[in-house]
């Protein structure tokens, strides 16, 4: 995969995203998930590594300097969300480089197949407003909702408790991470890089609750 032709400036705030090619499922079972998982984690990084090398205890391993801070993320079954920021020029690119190619050989491997996984190059958004920065926390955690019901976004949830409930089990996701949960896989996220909206998990079950309580999503 070529790195991507877009100036990702230090100090800035990105929503990054991409979805299998012609929206296929890339994650079909719990290894899958948690091999992409692990690969945000090492991909994280301007060092090379080989996975089988590092064995099991790949969250222990000593990365070096991070290409960016991660602040969000969720993977669903066809595609996946980050929210990050760079913290070397080109940082981004190689991250994505590095987390696209590894999962693709991964992937191919595993389900005997050749050719694009993933539908073209990464997707970006810029975050250049504090309230939009701050809605992508709830967005990219609230992604799972649509799992159990396709149209809430639209008409609102019926059943809040039990879209809390789903929330807290769906555990490929940094949601968990907010709330206080202590696994491994919290070594992913950066959130000291980003602003301080959520000071607590109190703060941040505040703000989902909020979201999930409109009748819809703007």
């Amino acid at each position: 995969m070529s790195l991507r032709k877009v100036s990702f400036e230090k100090g800035e705030y990105y929503h990054v995203y991409n979805r299998g090619n012609s929206k296929q499922t890339i994650f079909h079972d719990k290894p899958d998930y948690d091999r992409f998982l692990k690969l945000l984690f090492l991909s994280n990084s301007e060092e090379s590594f080989k996975i089988y090398l590092i064995g099991n205890n790949v969250y222990n391993f000593d990365r070096g300097k991070n290409l960016v801070s991660i602040g969000a993320y969720c993977l669903m079954a066809n595609h996946f969300h980050l929210l990050v920021t760079p913290n070397t020029e080109g940082g981004i690119s190689k991250f994505m480089q590095k987390l696209s190619t590894g999962y693709s050989m991964y992937y191919n491997k595993k389900y005997d197949r050749t050719g694009t996984l993933f539908e073209g190059k990464f997707k970006s958004e810029h975050a250049d407003d504090d309230n939009y920065l701050k809605y992508l926390f709830s967005y990219i955690h609230l992604n799972p909702i649509k799992l159990i019901d396709k149209s809430w976004k639209e008409h609102g949830i019926q059943d809040i408790p039990s879209a809390v409930k789903y929330l807290n089990q769906y555990s490929p996701s940094s949601y968990l991470d907010y709330l206080g949960y202590d696994r491994v896989q919290n070594k992913i996220i950066n959130p000291k890089e980003f602003p301080e909206y959520f000071p607590n998990k109190e703060s941040f079950k505040e703000e989902i609750f909020g979201w999930l309580s409109l009748k819809k999503l703007p």
